[in-house]
Formats: structure tokens, sequence, C-alpha cells
């Protein structure tokens, strides 16, 4: 369910308010007249009581000192509103700070906080007194003599998790007192006391379903640490792909093409993507025309210790139907139209250190003789083969790169199973149309596709984010991780590879920005 809170109440007064809050939330859940407006599981958790009975207690973590928390004691459970009973009656009387006495329901609470942790007996089964009138209770309940801290007039249960006694100070007294704030800076950096915060807030956490979905996204972190890791370490060339904005901690948007209007949701879409990507980035190696093999390509890109590369893709490939490939391509002199497809926030080349670019379904025709005798409009239009004009824009994009090409007329195919998730701006053949048509378009039967492998500093940030994601993560309380066979320290030594995996991308820019980074942290 989304929208799961946990509740931290922190001292005596905020005690006070909290326990007439999660009144209000049990008397909210008695009151079945109408329904309810408001999802009490946000903060409460349901459960069995004694019998089987399902009960409601607080996702609370409560911090109090030491006589603070009175008869609920350190773990104790306070009892539910009372509720009518036909058999015997059990009422016990506490001496009352006056010297008279003050009826106290038993109910489940344990002994106070301030015996050391030695817990009080009681006899009393959970609703096992008759239902109090509304005088009875503001005499008994409400009486200011009977009242010294909030557990006096708690009627709920609260789990065993939820209160956390500080035993180093007193709620009350001349001495010992919690006066200073540099005394609660100590005490959260005791190891115990954060140890016991932690143990009680991970209970909570770990089984709320929005965060055991950020316990979900840990894991799925680290497996892609040690995936990305691992693979490259036992392959010649490894590219992670996908359409997820991030492999990070902190979901991002998913990629988006503008002439697709797919739904990142379904697998059936997202996979359709990536494959008409997987089917041109692969094509060098499996050209008719070409002897090149798949070692040939890994090894124009893998240089340096870079055996993780990126993937670039524009699905369709921007072209307006009867454009030549210079003009097509001078409108893109400043950024290449593609996506990058592994799942990196940086949607923008800094650096290319190599690449291998395949462009498939422009027409492979000269376009140097129709501009014989008259100026180029610019330097792509002197090139007379379209491999020619390719190359030549790549290296005016990425200056230094070592880039190669290839053409293929052949466009990709998108006939059924293939969704038909296109804009109504594109053609039969996948062409960009100057205006909307006037009538429903037939369906796309073939699109124009640009995409590249790249060895570039974006791998930097993609790896490097990985690492910072996992240096804020104790993975010591992911003890499910490692229970099936994988070694803490395995784990620690794979980090230290993605380190220096991550170093191999490292530009100058990219060394002041983690410079910079380690200042603000």
């Amino acid at each position: 369910m989304p929208g799961e809170a946990v509740t931290l109440q922190l001292g005596q007064f905020a005690g006070c308010v909290g326990t007439h809050w999660w009144g209000l939330q049990a008397a909210a859940l008695r009151s079945p007249s109408e329904p309810s407006e408001l999802r009490h599981t946000v903060l409460l958790r349901p459960g069995r009581g004694p019998g089987g009975r399902e009960i409601h207690t607080p996702r609370l973590v409560a911090l109090e000192l030491k006589g603070g928390v009175g008869a609920v004691g350190a773990g104790g459970a306070g009892p539910e509103a009372p509720v009518s009973w036909d058999g015997a009656v059990a009422s016990y009387l506490e001496r009352a700070p006056g010297g008279g006495s003050a009826a106290q329901n038993a109910g489940q609470r344990r002994g106070d906080a301030s015996s050391d942790g030695q817990e009080g007996s009681s006899s009393a089964v959970q609703g096992s007194s008759p239902a109090p009138s509304r005088l009875s209770v503001s005499q008994d309940v409400h009486s200011a003599g009977s009242i010294r801290v909030w557990s006096d007039y708690l009627n709920v249960h609260l789990h065993p998790k939820s209160v956390y006694v500080i035993r180093q100070y007193m709620h009350d007294g001349d001495c010992g007192c919690l006066e200073a704030f540099g005394q609660g800076e100590s005490l959260l950096r005791d190891p115990g006391c954060i140890e016991e915060l932690e143990d009680r807030l991970h209970f909570y956490v770990e089984e709320c379903d929005n965060l055991q979905d950020f316990q979900k996204n840990f894991y799925r972190l680290m497996n892609t640490v040690m995936g990305i890791v691992h693979l490259s370490s036992h392959s010649s060339l490894f590219c992670p792909l996908s359409l997820s904005g991030s492999l990070g901690i902190q979901p991002q948007p998913p990629v988006m093409f503008p002439y697709l209007h797919y739904d990142a949701s379904l697998n059936y879409h997202s996979s359709a993507i990536l494959a008409a990507a997987l089917d041109t980035l692969t094509a060098p190696y499996r050209l008719c025309s070409s002897q090149g093999s798949m070692l040939h390509l890994a090894e124009t890109l893998n240089f340096s210790g870079r055996k993780v590369v990126a993937a670039w893709a524009s699905v369709p490939f921007p072209a307006l139907r009867g454009s030549s490939l210079p003009d097509i391509l001078c409108a893109y002199e400043q950024e290449v139209p593609w996506k990058l497809l592994s799942s990196c926030r940086e949607q923008k080349v800094s650096c290319c250190f190599a690449q291998s670019v395949v462009l498939r379904g422009i027409c492979k025709e000269s376009h140097l003789s129709s501009w014989q005798g008259k100026q180029p409009p610019s330097p792509l239009h002197t090139w007379e083969s379209s491999e020619q004009i390719l190359q030549q824009y790549l290296h005016s994009v990425f200056p230094g790169a070592f880039s190669t090409s290839h053409m293929l007329q052949q466009s990709c195919h998108t006939l059924p199973p293939y969704p038909q998730f296109f804009s109504p701006l594109l053609t039969r053949e996948g062409f960009l149309l100057d205006k909307p048509p006037r009538y429903p378009s037939a369906a796309v039967e073939s699109i124009p596709v640009l995409a590249a492998l790249q060895s570039s500093a974006v791998l930097h940030t993609l790896l490097h984010s990985l690492d910072k994601d996992l240096q804020k993560l104790n993975t010591r309380r992911l003890p499910s991780f490692f229970s099936a066979g994988v070694e803490h320290d395995d784990f620690q030594e794979t980090l230290e590879e993605l380190r220096t995996l991550s170093q191999c991308y490292k530009t100058g820019f990219e060394a002041d920005e983690s410079e910079d980074e380690g200042d603000s942290d």
C-alpha cells in the first residue's frame, strides 16, 4: 500500500500529543457507522492479538527517558480501549501521588521502565474490564492527580519494538536530566543507541509495502553492480541496455522518443524498442559485404580497459520524406538526435573515446551531382557517398573520437507482432510528414534507425553514480542478500573493481566534478 509512514515520537510532550493522536485513530476504527475517508494503514499496522482477533498498532518508534513511560514499560504493549465483557471482572488499585488510590486498567501493560527492565506482573486480559461510562472515564482517567505520563491515558496497543528507553537520563528529577543539545548529540554518536534505533526503524520500514520496494531497489542496485563488474571481467565487451532513466537507487523517468507513443510499463513495448536498437547495433558483424567479426567490433571499442560501452539510438531516426542525407544531418549539427539506452541521467556525450555507428533505412544515393556548378550549403554536401557523409558528420560532432560507421539501405521492419505505437506523423516507411495527415495513416511497416555503441565519459557518470549510491547504504543491514552465498568481503572487492572500472572513463572534467562533490559532502 503506498504512503505508509513510520512515526518518530521524541520526548514526553510528543508522547502526550501522540497518545491523543493514536486515540483518535483508534476511535475512528471503532466507528463503523460510515465509510472512512482516511486510510488507517498509513499510520497503523494490522496484526493479530490474543485469540486471533485483529488489532491495529501504531507504526511508531518512541524515545523516552528513564521513568517517562509509566506502566507501559520499555517494550510493553498498552491496552486497547475497554470493551463490554460478560465474565468476571478484575480491578487493580495503584497508590496515587497524593496518598489515595486510583483505579488503573492493568490490561497487558508491563512494568515501569524506571525499574531497570523489571516488568510488573498482570493477570488481566486485554478487554477484561467493563466499558466505563463517559463520566467514569472523566473522573478516573482524566483526573489531574492520576496522570503523570502519557502512557497513563494510552488506549491503544504498542508493539514491543515501539518504545526505546534511554536509561542514561531521568525523565524527572533534580539531577541526571537531559538538558543540553550536546547531550543529545552524544547519544546519537553512541553505537548502542544507534543500533537500537536502526533496529526499530528497519523493523517497520521493511514491512511497509512501498518501503519494501525501496529495499528491492537496493537489491536491484547491488545485483546490477555485481553483474556489470563480473560480466565486464569475463567478456570482451559489455553493454547494459535499459529504457529506465537510472540504474541507481533513485528512480528516474523512462527514456522517451519523440515519435513513439509507448507505455514504459509494458514489456511488450519497451522490449520492441530495445530489439530495434539491438538489431541495428549488431549489424557490423553480420554484413554480407564485410568479414568483420564480433571480436573485431569489440576491439575497436574496448581499449584502455574500457570494456563497458553505452548504447544510443534514434527509433525512428527523424528524417523528412524526400530529404537528402546531408540535409537531414545538417539539422542536427550541434547534437545527434538519439537517446541513451544505458540508464544514465546524463543524456549528452561530454567526451567520446570510440564508437561504432550504424544508420539504416536512408537511400544510399549520390548527392554531389545535384550541386555541380553551385555553392554547396554545407561541407557535408561536398561529399558524394552516404558513407562519406555520415563519417564526416561524426568527425564534426565527435572530434578526436575513433569512429567507425556503416550505412544500410534496408530499414528496420515493424510488421506484426511489432507494436504499432508510432506517431501519426510517420509514413508507412517511417519517414516524417511535414504536417499531420488529414486521414488516419496506414500502419508503419518499417522505420529508419540510427544506433551506436560508444565508449565515452558518460560511463564514468553511470558507474560513479552506482558507487555513490552504494556508499550511502549500510550493506550489513541487508543480511538476506549475503545469506545466498555472497560474502560481504567479496562484495566490497566488487565495489573496488567498480571504482577501478569507473576510472577508465574519467576525463579532466569528470575529475573536477568529483572533487566538487567531495567538497560538498
